[in-house]
Parts: structure tokens; sequence; C-alpha cells
């Protein structure tokens, strides 16, 4: 069974910062792409940051320059580091991330999702 599991949400004021984690456990060979989504009530599901495999990134541009995406691949976990939080940065943050594994028939593969991590920007 693989995981993941999101941390580090929490209410901040505007220009504050927050980072948050994105850590899977289970059995599998690699973790693919990692993807950070973010949805507030009422709106559509939004890509915010993908980094893949090889360590490239991309990021939603009304972000670009504010978050940062990373991972630890020997903890098996990703980051969303975000800086100068604004009102409209408020949300369910949730990662989602593919994952290679090897079973007795070949290899498989999986998109999984974490339950999210709430992100609110108030002063």
């Amino acid at each position: 069974q693989i995981e993941l599991v999101e941390s580090g949400g929490d209410v901040v004021q505007p220009g504050g910062s927050l980072r948050l984690s994105c850590a899977a456990s289970g059995t599998f060979f690699s973790i693919n792409d990692i993807n950070w989504y973010r949805q507030a009530p009422g709106k559509y599901r939004e890509l915010v940051a993908r980094i893949n495999s090889d360590n490239s990134t991309k990021y939603k541009d009304s972000v670009m320059g504010r978050f940062t995406i990373s991972r630890d691949n020997t903890k098996n976990t990703a980051y969303l580091q975000m800086d100068n939080l604004k009102s409209a940065d408020s949300a369910t943050y949730l990662c989602d991330a593919d994952f290679t594994t090897r079973g007795h028939a070949g290899w498989d593969f999986y998109d999984i999702w974490g339950q999210g991590t709430q992100v609110t920007v108030s002063s």
C-alpha cells in the first residue's frame, strides 16, 4: 500500500511563509513526477507546482517567484516552500505523485493522492 501524507498547513498572515511536506510510504521502485495542487471552496482544483524525476520544475504563473518545489529522494519526501503568501493562496493543498512498482508480471504504475493540508492566509 502506497500512501502520501501532507503536512505543514497552518494559518499565516499575508506576507508570511510556510513549508509544506509530502511524505511517501510503502513499497515502490521509484517516484516519478510529484505535483502540488490546491483547491479552494467553490473553485476547481489547480496545479500549483510540479517537479519531475530529473528535478525540472514547473509553476503556476501566479506563484512563480514565491513558491519553490523540491524533493529529497533519500526521504521520499517533496516540499513546497511558500513565501510572500497572499489571501488568494488560501486553499487545501494536495500532493499527487506517480509511482513505479515492480510486480511478478512486470512494471506497474500508480497515481496516488494525499488527503491534503489546509493553508489559510488571513490577517
